[in-house]
C-alpha cells in the first residue's frame, strides 16, 4: 500500500494497541509472573485467546474531504504530506484508552477522520486552519496518540469534514537561552527526540511520563501531562512558560516570563485545553543542565502507612529529589512477580533479605511495601540528599536495599502500558485511575477506592485485582495511581463491566474530596464527573470560553465539556467529609491520618 506516510519516518503506534508493530509485553523471562496472574485473576497466560481483527476485515468509511479543502490542502502543505490512506485514517482515529482499545480490537470503528494532514511550519499550520473556517471543518490535533481519556475521537454524529492534524514533523529544539534556562520547542517532537536534541547541547527537559516514548510536547502541554521525575522538575505546567497557538481567529502568543499578572492566565487557559483553544505549535519551557549525576534506590518499608508517612515527610522537608514513589502491598507484590529471571546470586541475596526483614525487623512480607527514590545533581549533592533521606526513611522503619532494583525500574519505566494489550490478547481487561489529594485524605482516599472497587467486582461477580502507588509529590499532597484488572463473566458484555468498575473508583474520587484526574486530563471518559470537582460555575466558565474562542465548534467538540451535558448527581443523604474543611484534621506532619515521623 503506497501512502503518504512512506515520505517520512512516521511514529505512529499500532492502530490496535500500544506501541509500533513487533513490539510487545512478554512474560517468558518472567518466571513468577504467570502463577501470579493466575491466582489474582483466574486467569491462565500461557497462549493469547483473543486477537484483533484483521485490519482486512474493517469496514472503513471512505473520505469525505471536499475536492475545495483537498486542494487548499494539497497546495498548504504539498501532496506527500495530505493523506486519506485507510489505515492512516484508522490510526488517527482514537486514542489508547482502554476503551479505544477494544472497540478498535472488534473492529467497531469510530467516526474516522476524513483526511490525515501532516503541516510541517507554523505557517502550514495557519492556513490549514483558515481552510477549516473556510470549509467548515473540524480540526482535531494529533501528537503521538497515546491519549487515554478518549482526547483524540470525533462525535459519532459528526457530519462535517473531520481533519486530523498530525505535528510530527514539527519536533525540533529552535533555540536555548543558556542564561535563562529556556528552550524553544516545536510542539510535535516527540519525548525521545527532545531529550537527544537537547543533549547535544548538555541540556534535558526532564519530563518522562509513562507515555514518554509515543507523547510530544503539545500533547504534554494540551493534557497537563505529568512526569516521573516531576518531584525535582515540576509538572508541565511548571515547566511551560511561552506558547504559540494557532486559533481561528490568529496567532495567540503567551511570552515566555517568569511571572505576570496580566489578568487570568492565558497560558493556564490553553494547558490542559485538550485542543478546543487551538493548535499549539510552540512552547518556551525550562531546561536544566544535565545532572552529574542520577541514581534511583529502591527503599522496602513495613507497611503502607509507613510508606506514605515517609514521602509525606520528605516533601516537608529540605530533601531534593526527583523521584518519590511507594507502591502499596498488591503492587508490591506484582512488582516482585514480575521481576525477570533471578541469577543464583539474586535468590540467595534475596533468601537472606527475607529472613532479615523477618527475624530482625519484624516485617510482614505480605504487607510490605516497595519504593524508589530518585536523586539527581553533584556527587556531593546526590551524597548529602541520600543521607538526609536515609535518616527520615529509617525514622519509618523503611530500609534501603539499594541500587539494583532503582535500576531495573528506570530500565522497565516504559513498559507498563504494553500490560494491557497483554491482558487483552487474554480476554481481561486491565486499566488506571488516578487522582491527587492533601497528604491527610490519602489513607481515607486509598480505602474508599479499594472499598468501591471490591464492591464493584461484586457487582458484576467477576474476579478482579486493585493496586497502587504513589507518585508525584507536592507540598500539601500527592498523587495516588490505581492500578486494575479483571476477569470478565463468560457471557458478560465486557465493556458494560468495565464501565462499572471504572465508574466506582473515579466516584469514589469526587466523592470523597479528590480529584478526578491528576495527569491524564479529562477527554470524555472523565467529562461526566468534572461538575462534581470544579462545581458548576466552573464547568459553566470553561463552556463559556471555549463556545467564545470557537463559536463554531470547530476545535476537537466535545472534549472536556459538551453542551447539554449534565453530571450525575452526587449522593445528597450524606456529608463527604472531606469536601468541608473542619473535618479533614490537623494538616501538619504529625497530625492528620498518616503516623508522625518516628511513630
Amino acid at each position: 500500500m503506497v501512502s503518504a506516510r512512506k515520505a517520512f519516518d512516521m511514529t505512529a503506534m499500532k492502530w490496535w494497541g500500544w506501541g509500533p508493530e513487533g513490539v510487545q509485553f512478554t512474560h517468558e523471562d518472567k518466571p513468577d509472573l504467570a502463577p501470579f496472574i493466575t491466582e489474582v485473576l483466574g486467569i491462565a497466560i500461557g497462549k493469547p485467546t483473543e486477537k484483533p481483527v484483521p485490519f482486512d476485515d474493517l469496514t472503513i468509511p471512505p473520505s469525505n474531504v471536499p475536492d475545495g479543502l483537498r486542494a487548499d490542502l494539497d497546495a498548504a502543505l504539498g501532496t506527500a504530506f495530505v493523506s486519506v490512506d485507510p489505515l492512516d485514517r484508522v490510526v488517527h482515529a482514537r486514542g489508547k484508552s482502554l476503551r479505544d482499545l477494544i472497540l478498535q480490537r472488534r473492529g467497531e470503528l469510530s467516526r474516522v477522520p476524513d483526511v490525515v494532514a501532516r503541516p510541517g511550519s507554523e505557517d502550514e499550520v495557519t492556513v490549514l486552519m483558515q481552510a477549516a473556517v473556510i470549509w467548515d471543518a473540524v480540526v482535531i490535533p494529533f501528537g503521538g496518540g497515546s491519549s487515554i481519556s478518549g482526547s483524540l475521537e470525533a462525535a459519532a454524529g459528526e457530519a462535517r469534514p473531520v481533519i486530523s492534524v498530525d505535528l510530527e514533523r514539527l519536533n525540533k529544539v529552535l533555540a536555548i537561552d543558556s542564561s535563562s534556562r529556556l528552550a524553544r520547542v516545536q510542539a510535535g517532537v516527540f519525548g525521545p527526540d527532545l531529550e537527544e536534541q537537547l543533549a547535544t547541547q548538555g541540556y534535558t527537559f526532564g519530563h518522562f511520563p509513562d507515555s514518554f516514548e509515543h507523547s510530544t510536547l503539545g500533547g504534554w502541554i494540551a493534557t497537563r501531562s505529568s512526569g516521573m521525575q516531576s518531584d525535582r522538575y515540576g509538572d508541565i505546567a511548571d515547566l511551560t512558560r511561552g506558547l504559540r497557538v494557532v486559533t481561528p481567529s490568529g496567532m495567540l502568543v503567551v511570552r515566555a516570563v517568569p511571572a505576570t499578572a496580566t489578568g487570568p492566565s492565558v497560558r493556564e487557559m490553553v494547558l490542559g485545553s485538550e485542543g478546543r483553544l487551538g493548535i499549539i505549535t510552540e512552547a518556551t519551557v525550562h531546561v536544566r543542565p544535565i545532572p552529574e549525576r542520577r541514581t534511583i534506590l529502591g527503599y522496602l518499608f513495613p507497611t503502607w502507612a509507613d510508606g506514605l508517612g515517609a514521602m509525606r515527610d520528605i516533601a516537608a522537608s529540605e530533601c531534593s529529589v526527583s523521584v518519590t514513589r511507594v507502591s502499596d502491598p498488591h503492587e508490591t507484590q506484582f512488582s516482585f512477580a514480575s521481576r525477570v529471571r533471578p541469577t543464583v546470586l539474586d535468590k540467595l541475596q534475596s533468601r537472606a533479605l527475607r529472613i532479615f526483614l523477618q527475624r530482625r525487623l519484624g516485617y510482614d512480607l505480605d504487607q510490605m511495601c516497595l519504593s524508589f527514590i530518585g536523586y539527581e545533581g553533584s556527587e556531593h549533592h546526590v551524597a548529602h540528599q541520600r543521607r538526609a533521606v536515609g535518616k527520615l526513611v529509617k525514622r519509618h522503619g523503611g530500609l534501603c536495599i539499594g541500587s539494583g532494583p532503582g535500576a531495573l525500574y528506570d530500565q522497565k519505566k516504559f513498559d507498563i502500558p504494553h500490560i494491557r494489550d497483554f491482558l487483552l490478547d487474554r480476554g481481561a481487561p486491565g486499566d488506571v485511575s488516578e487522582t491527587a489529594m492533601p497528604w491527610s485524605r490519602l489513607l481515607p482516599v486509598y480505602d474508599a477506592v479499594s472499598a468501591a472497587a471490591s464492591g464493584a467486582f461484586a457487582e458484576v461477580r467477576v474476579q478482579g485485582y486493585l493496586m497502587c502507588h504513589l507518585s508525584h509529590s507536592y507540598h500539601s499532597g500527592a498523587c495516588l495511581y490505581f492500578t486494575f484488572a479483571f476477569r470478565p463473566t463468560a457471557r458478560g458484555d465486557l465493556l458494560a463491566e468495565y464501565d462499572v468498575v471504572k465508574s466506582a473508583i473515579q466516584q469514589a474520587f469526587v466523592d470523597n474530596g479528590a480529584t478526578l484526574s491528576h495527569h491524564h486530563a479529562v477527554g470524555t471518559e472523565h467529562a461526566r464527573w468534572l461538575e462534581q470537582d470544579i462545581s458548576s460555575p466552573g464547568v459553566e466558565m470553561l463552556r463559556a470560553l471555549f463556545d467564545g474562542t470557537d463559536p463554531r465548534g470547530r476545535l476537537n467538540p466535545g472534549k472536556i465539556v459538551s453542551a447539554g451535558e449534565q453530571a450525575p448527581e452526587p449522593d445528597r443523604q450524606r456529608r463527604p467529609e472531606a469536601l468541608y474543611p473542619d473535618d479533614w484534621g490537623d494538616l501538619s506532619p504529625a497530625g492528620g491520618n498518616l503516623p508522625a515521623s518516628g511513630e
